[in-house]
């Protein structure tokens, strides 16, 4: 309340560029709380803005820059659409108006499209026009002048005689401001602020209401200013209405300078991934559009309009006359616009079963109706494609599968990265990397060396993808297995008998390359189906796993462990808090891990040529496994005994770095370091592969020598590419920075708690689910089930899949009978909680 009262003092004591009678601080009040009431109303779609029905074809009007006549265009636009025999309406929306009342471009399209049908009509049919003009939420300085517009209606007929069609047009505005400035100065000089969820609540009903229940409707929305103008929040209209990514009319330069501004607005508006379905632009006798229609020929269609008369008496009749062949043409090429996209987007679904083989699917297993289309991603969210209730539409999907674990960024952070890597592309191309060095792979290093390797780390190797990262990593540790165990001093004739082995755990999962393949336990990846070649080369371990149930945390022992019955106190906590606390160190339990690694170390090794030379693990979450949290306890212990050992530990971060689990690296929650750790997926936001190979100074000098043979051999075409390196960078930084990642407790270098633990305790408390594992970004739910219903191969969740995918908007892919939510780490915690009681829904009624 004291902060709309401060705003109206504000608005009373502002200058406005014409004088009025000014309103009392009473009347303002109280027009900014019935506004709030109504917005409440308009943004409550907002959390999920994003919905677009394909079957009214809309378009947004950008401008190049203010004063290009974007407002011409829509008028000019309307009135030849309502002119052709298949449409029977038309919408208008300009979402943010400023200089209002005297400025109103919906009042001026209200006006001058019917004006223009009446005065050009050549139908031998009958027609009523039933036009309106309605403004939602003028601010409060506008005054009381413009309530009579509010809801004004005009009927206007022409044509023939005969039977009557009507027509409509609907033109709204929805936030109003007086002063003729940009919004975000008008919004906070006259005390309106307007959050952009409530301007894109108001955009979305706007798209999903009809207009009239028959006939073809089209929509056109029309922006302020330029392409890069401010909204009332300050974010750039461009990035406003990426949500929606309306394919867009693009209103040109036609003035001096026309040129750049038009061709800077082009890109921009591709760089934000917006279709431009023309390119409109005033003729200034400067040729401007004979240059566009060259450089960008055969990219969009490029239309011009005659020259606009600058008397300002001119009504611009014979203007709009003049101007209606081109009006027509830009008709058509938006109605082809339209056909094609509609074409493409409902034969996907079919051509992909036809061409596609997709990885990790059993094709037999995919009908085509369940394939999901995706249009574009803003975010977390795809844009699908799919029909209901026998209507075309964009739906905003949450892919709970963060993209295969690989996505990071909200839509800021998305242009953010789409903006470095068209610099890095544009800078660098590609340059090879071997004996060089630039600015984002030097940049990227020193972010992961200060980031995740803080305190150990002091070497990266770039490489492309997880699998190569892992692959490195093993000959790092062997070389220095090598090296300590005095293994190279040999002849050349024991190096073939030497047989390296790691010591792993089973469940895990670390690539799908073949040399990393040997390097996990055997499962349903390593099959002889999948992997003919596969002998698993190491030494698997059970490991002992902690899950919620019940509202409790559990541990539960491998079967070769629990001869030593334990206490209740050792196997249940209150909190996960209590599994990570490093009290445990001294526990019966850890005594007991002990016992068990250096019992099973000691039996495994068959002959001197023999050696566990490394130990590799995903620490405390096994992705691909099942989404399994090994206790924090056993690992340290692993971890500590190997190094006793001089046996090299690898850390395969490639899930679980960057967040995932709630800490930049997982080595926090562990309480003990790597001599190598392997990075991937978050590490780019996803958004490009890159991975890397963190070492320590002493592996790194086990492959210094004056022989080139003694280097690492490994690399590939694009190591260290510079777009990737670039998106690196700007992704560390930002999840790491609380200005731009909202979810980081600064103080604990932790993300908040993003999983409402209310409804994690209601989930494991449910029959139907065995257990709950929620750190991090992840929540994952195991299904009770039961023999050939468990397990990776499991069916049991499909129907409960199909609904979440096709009714609730969610896209899951489960591990068999594991279904799991994973959003990034800048999700805001009501966008999780949304999904999260979704399933929690879907669950209670799951049978």
């Amino acid at each position: 309340l004291w902060r709309i009262i401060r705003s109206c003092h504000h608005i009373h004591t502002a200058t406005l560029p014409k004088p009025r009678p000014k309103p009392t601080y009473a009347v303002m009040l109280r027009r900014l709380l019935h506004h709030a009431r109504r917005r409440r109303h308009y943004s409550a779609a907002a959390s999920n803005a994003g919905v677009v029905p394909l079957s009214t074809p809309t378009f947004a009007v950008f401008g190049a820059n203010t004063g290009v006549g974007k407002t011409l265009v829509s008028a000019g636009l309307s009135a030849a659409l309502l002119s052709s025999p298949t449409t029977s309406a038309v919408g208008y929306l300009k979402p943010l108006q400023t200089g209002y009342p005297a400025d109103s471009d919906a009042r001026f399209v209200f006006t001058r499209a019917p004006a223009l049908l009446r005065s050009s009509s050549s139908s031998s049919r009958a027609t009523r026009l039933v036009a309106s003009c309605r403004t939602l939420f003028p601010s409060p300085a506008v005054g009381a002048e413009p309530v009579h517009r509010e809801g004004q209606e005009i009927v206007v007929r022409y044509g023939g005689d005969g039977p009557e069609e009507t027509k409509v047009l609907a033109c709204r505005t929805v936030y109003a401001w007086n002063e003729p400035v940009s919004p975000h100065l008008a919004a906070e000089r006259e005390g309106m602020a307007v959050r952009d969820e409530e301007v894109r609540g108001s955009v979305e009903q706007w798209l999903v209401e009809g207009v009239v229940e028959e006939g073809e409707v089209w929509k056109v929305l029309e922006t302020a200013g330029g392409v890069a103008s401010p909204g009332p929040s300050g974010t750039l209209q461009c990035d406003l209405y990426r949500p929606f990514r309306l394919p867009a009319i693009l209103v040109g330069d036609g003035r001096l300078g026309g040129i750049s501004s038009t061709l800077s607005a082009f890109e921009t508006l591709l760089l934000r991934g917006y279709d431009v379905g023309a390119v409109i632009l005033e003729d200034r006798a400067l040729s401007n559009d004979k240059f566009l229609l060259s450089y960008l020929k055969n990219r969009v269609r490029v239309l011009v309009l005659p020259q606009i008369p600058d008397d300002p008496s001119d009504d611009l009749t014979d203007w709009f006359s003049e101007s209606s062949s081109v009006f027509d043409l830009l008709k058509d090429a938006l109605q082809s616009f339209h056909s094609k996209r509609i074409q493409r987007l409902s034969s996907m679904q079919r051509k992909s079963k036809d061409l596609l083989w997709w990885p990790f699917t059993q094709h037999n297993l995919v009908p085509v109706d369940s394939v999901t289309v995706i249009d574009s991603r803003c975010g977390e969210n795809f844009s699908s494609f799919k029909i209901k209730d026998n209507t075309m539409m964009l739906v905003p999907q949450f892919d709970a599968c963060a993209s295969w674990w690989t996505q990071g960024p909200d839509s800021n952070l998305q242009i953010e990265l789409a903006r470095d890597m068209g610099y890095a592309a544009a800078r660098y191309g590609h340059v090879m990397f071997p004996e060089n060095v630039h600015e984002p792979a030097l940049r990227c290093a020193e972010l992961l060396l200060e980031g995740v390797g803080k305190g150990w780390a002091s070497r990266v190797y770039y490489s492309d993808n997880g699998s190569t990262a892992i692959e490195i990593a093993l000959k790092m540790a062997f070389r220095k297995f090598s090296n300590d165990h005095g293994i190279l001093m040999d002849s050349e004739k024991s190096f073939r008998n030497t047989q390296f082995k790691v010591l792993a755990l089973n469940g895990s999962y670390h690539g799908d390359t073949l040399g990393a393949m040997e390097a996990q336990a055997p499962s349903a990846y390593t099959s002889f189906l999948q992997q003919p070649w596969y002998s698993g080369r190491g030494l698997f371990l059970d490991p002992p796993t902690v899950y919620v149930k019940n509202d409790t945390c559990n541990l539960s022992l491998p079967k070769l462990m629990k001869h030593d019955q334990q206490s209740s106190g050792d196997t249940c906590f209150s909190s996960l808090a209590e599994v990570f606390c490093n009290s445990r160190d001294t526990s019966s339990i850890a005594d007991l891990y002990l016992s068990y690694i250096s019992q099973h170390l000691s039996e495994s090794l068959s002959s001197n040529s023999e050696h566990i030379a490394a130990l590799i693990i995903e620490p405390v979450i096994q992705g691909a496994g099942g989404m399994h949290m090994i206790d924090p306890l056993f690992q340290r212990v692993l971890v500590n005994e190997c190094k006793n050992r001089k046996i090299p530990v690898i850390f395969d971060e490639v899930f679980t770095g960057f967040w995932r689990l709630g800490v930049e690296s997982a080595s926090e929650l562990l309480g003990c370091l790597p001599d190598i750790a392997c990075y991937a997926k978050l590490m780019t936001g996803g958004i490009v592969p890159l991975a890397a190979t963190l070492a320590t100074e002493e592996i790194f000098e086990s492959f210094k020598s004056d022989s080139k043979l003694t280097a690492l051999l490994h690399g590939h075409s694009y190591t260290a590419h510079a777009m990737g390196c670039c998106a690196a960078a700007k992704a560390i930084q930002w999840y790491r920075d609380p200005s731009t990642n909202s979810n980081l407790d600064f103080d604990r270098m932790r993300l908040k708690e993003l999983w409402d633990v209310a409804l994690v305790r209601q989930l494991s408390s449910l029959q139907n689910v065995k257990r709950v594992v929620s750190i991090g970004t992840l929540c994952a739910v195991e299904l009770e089930t039961h023999g050939s219903d468990a397990g990776y191969a499991s069916l049991y969740a499909s129907s409960l899949i199909q609904q979440l995918r096709k009714e609730d908007d969610i896209y899951v892919r489960p591990l068999g009978n594991v279904i799991y939510l994973m959003c990034g780490p800048c999700t805001s915690r009501d966008s999780c909680t949304l999904q999260l009681s979704k399933v929690h829904r879907r669950l209670c009624g799951f049978n």
